[in-house]
């Protein structure tokens, strides 16, 4: 039976392993950017994007035939047949009298504030577009909080010119303390070579989710290739550039690339895009097509979101836009502003300068009275790393992914809503007319939440809030969708030369409970039901009381098993001696099995009176995993939030292997002959990640050892079959264990090999009398 069982499995395995291999081979997914599973784009996708751009094509040709066509009196309406106050389309395109002339928009321009060098006063670099006077990019600058996912060297995202014609590519931002600046790249340098290789095609900032900047060498298509992405942090790299027409040679020592909290992703828009709602009587359509997917809708004659702005000041701690609007005689100004961290303050990691200070002024220049509503749209583009193992609990029963919606309104517990949820578009009506505590996106370690800052925490200021999808929505990943939130505000009378400003803290930081503190943010940190929250919370207390001692957060979960077996010693021996009991009345039970074949009452019956005579409770070994889950579900969930377990090292971060102990340990990457199912595109219990791990393989090892030291014989065939199931169970339990974090795997493993310590120094079974007669054991000392 048992070699039928093993040999099903392996041909079963064989199988399904060959045919995602073979259907791989036939017909090739394209292979993702490392960290990056959204910049795979399906042939179904791009199929569709060409049909539609046909249609519209098509609707543009038959809409100017029929406009030709047209007699030329159908195009004006005549007096007699114009309702009282209606304008014709060319009334309605002209400005009104006494307003201002258009001016022509500004050349396009990247501005950045503070730094990415951890020894200068910031805790961020923040680089701006005067295009929507947006937020385009946020990199966290402190060593603590550096890029998981890609492991290359970071030299800076320097924003090449997509209008270049080459030879070489124009540098339009260098972020202060970023190793191009250090090394003295300037705006306006011309990037010719790196290491030797030619710069002569088109690079910007990073066109995806992922941080690598896109130097492209000016080959193939198929050659092109990211210039830095086998460079490692600590190389100096030689980088020639052509400034004011003299060829200079600079060098660079790349770091380790810094966390990018937001970043431009796929073609999807930048961050806290604005745009009017409603001018006197002219508003957008309020329609379901538009709340789901269509970010870029304006009043007709008004463009805010896609056309430059006026630059009026700038430093490194802010910058000024502002954008006027002749026709209606509006001014909107936009002003961005980034804390600075006093010089005694650079050490405390809570010190609240994880914010940007963000205002919106509206002032009307004219001479008439105007009526106004402007409508926000938020951040996007957070990270996604750890994307094909990381989890998050949900506050409701939509569903958390990894970049979801949250909201709160009057101070109160906030809600969320999930990344699934978010990517059906079937998100309902929109909050309307509560007075916002807070919205932002909230990502696995790391939130950017938008706090306005008010006068009266119970004012209103926005007629409706709602959650966003930004983008496409990969089938397979739901959970990775780009999402934002969109904020429209009342409808406010201004006077002539009267002006309304609202003010707004965007925090972008970790998860720490100090510092979140310091915001009103501490709800964002969620463990789910009670009964698990508050086991978590003394991990994590626990955790960090070891690593201040030790240093190393692998030894302190090491110190935690010690220490939560120690105290539980007690009842372990208690139970172990309980499966030793257990083992010692087997052949009595199996006697009074083979006694009472027929009679199943009669055979329970003389089981109790055994268990009764020889005092064992057979639930007695139950007792000390009834105390260990709490504690296993709370490390597992500290180990899912805590930002302080991120990226620490069992040995060291310069090692690959078990480099995060809240990530698998991530042994060699098995992507270059596992199928794409399993390894990078599939979903599910079989989709097991571009990484083999180690330690899953033994933790299941171990319990397979566990379990064949503690199982007590089988008293009979449907105990002996029970054992068989539970043998192979532990195959499927090792595939849901493959994707945990290796500190949850090193706990287990620790406290299996206590487990098994103690079973092996109690003292081997005796014989049991009974009324057959005495019988021995088989594991008798000797």
């Amino acid at each position: 039976m048992e070699r039928r069982l093993v040999l099903f499995l392996l041909l079963s395995f064989v199988i399904f392993t060959g045919y995602f291999s073979l259907m791989q081979k036939l017909s090739p997914p394209k292979k993702p950017q490392p960290g990056d599973v959204l910049a795979a784009k399906n042939d179904a996708e791009k199929a569709e994007k060409t049909k539609e751009a046909e249609k519209e094509k098509e609707a543009a040709r038959k809409e100017e035939q029929e406009k030709a066509a047209a007699p030329e009196a159908e195009k004006t309406a005549t007096a007699e047949e114009k309702k009282p106050g209606e304008k014709t389309a060319e009334e309605e395109e002209k400005p009104p009298e006494g307003a201002a002339a258009e001016e022509p928009a500004p050349a396009e321009e990247w501005i950045s504030l503070g730094s990415a060098d951890p020894d200068d006063p910031y805790r961020m670099l923040v680089t701006f577009t005067n295009r929507g006077a947006a937020l385009a990019r946020i990199e966290l600058s402190r060593p603590r909080y550096r890029d998981i996912d890609d492991r290359s060297g970071y030299l800076g995202h320097l924003v090449m010119d997509k209008t270049a014609q080459g030879p070489g590519l124009p540098v339009q931002v260098v972020g202060a303390g970023t190793p191009a600046a250090k090394s003295g790249i300037k705006v306006g340098d011309i990037i010719q070579e790196i290491d030797g290789k030619p710069i002569d095609s088109f690079a910007c900032l990073d066109n995806d989710n992922s941080t690598s900047e896109k130097l492209m060498l000016g080959r193939s298509e198929e050659e092109k290739k990211n210039v830095l992405e086998h460079t490692k942090p600590g190389q100096t790299i030689k980088i020639k550039v052509l400034r004011d027409g003299k060829e200079l040679t600079l060098s660079a020592e790349l770091t380790r690339r810094p966390l990018a909290m937001v970043s431009p992703e796929n073609d999807d828009p930048l961050s806290f895009l604005l745009t009017m709602q409603q001018i006197d009587d002219k508003k957008i359509p309020d329609d379901e097509k538009d709340k789901a997917v269509e970010l870029g809708r304006e009043l007709k004659g008004v463009k805010l979101r896609s056309t430059t702005w006026e630059k009026v000041e700038a430093d490194q701690t802010h910058v000024v836009f502002s954008k006027k609007l002749p026709k209606y005689n509006l001014e909107i100004i936009k002003t961005y502003s980034l804390v600075k961290v006093p010089a005694e303050e650079l050490s405390n990691a809570d010190y609240k300068a994880y914010n940007l200070e963000f205002s919106i002024k509206i002032i009307n220049r004219g001479e008439t009275a105007k009526k106004v509503a402007y409508r926000l749209d938020g951040v996007n583009g957070l990270p996604t790393e750890g994307w094909w193992y990381a989890n998050k609990v949900s506050r409701n029963w939509g569903g958390a992914g990894l970049r979801d919606v949250v909201v709160s309104f009057d101070q109160n517990v906030p809600k969320m809503v999930g990344c699934p949820t978010i990517a059906t578009d079937m998100l309902g009506v929109p909050w309307q007319d509560l007075p916002l505590t807070f919205i932002g996106i909230d990502a696995q370690y790391f939130s950017v939440v938008m706090i306005p800052i008010m006068e009266h925490p119970k004012e209103i200021w926005f007629a409706a809030s709602q959650p966003l999808r930004v983008g496409k929505v990969d089938k397979q990943h739901v959970n990775l969708t780009n999402t934002s939130f969109r904020v429209t505000s009342l409808l406010k009378l201004l006077k002539p030369g009267e002006e309304f400003i609202h003010n707004f803290e965007i925090f972008a930081g970790p998860k720490r409970p100090p510092l979140l503190e310091k915001y009103g943010l501490s709800e964002l940190i969620y463990y789910g039901w009670p009964v698990f929250a508050g086991p978590a919370l003394v991990m994590s207390w626990i955790l960090h009381w070891f690593y201040f001692v030790v240093h190393n957060y692998g030894l302190a979960i090491i110190l935690l098993t010690v220490l939560v077996r120690g105290c539980m010693y007690p009842l372990s021996i208690k139970q172990a001696r309980s499966q030793q009991k257990m083992q010692e009345l087997q052949p009595e039970i199996k006697r009074l099995t083979e006694k009472h074949k027929t009679d199943m009452q009669a055979r329970s019956k003389a089981q109790q009176e055994l268990f009764r005579k020889h005092n064992y409770n057979p639930l007695g070994g139950c007792l000390v995993l009834f105390i260990q889950l709490p504690i296993f579900i709370g490390l597992y969930k500290s180990l899912m939030y805590d930002v302080e377990l991120r990226d620490e090292p069992l040995i060291s971060s310069a090692v690959r292997w078990c480099s995060n102990l809240a990530a698998p340990d991530m042994l060699f990457n098995w992507t270059s002959f596992m199928p794409a199912y399993v390894a990078t595109t599939g979903s599910g219990i079989f989709f097991l990640g571009p990484f083999f791990n180690l330690l899953p393989v033994v933790t299941l090892i171990l319990f397979i050892w566990q379990q064949k030291i503690m199982m007590p014989p089988a008293a009979d065939e449907q105990a002996a079959m029970q054992q068989k199931v539970m043998k192979f169970m532990m195959i499927f339990i090792g595939i849901m264990f493959f994707k945990v974090a290796s500190g949850l795997c090193i706990y287990i493993i620790a406290t299996t090999i206590w487990g098994v310590c103690e079973r092996k120094f109690l003292p081997k079974t005796k014989p049991v009398v009974g009324n057959g007669g005495p019988v021995k054991a088989k594991n008798k000392r000797k």
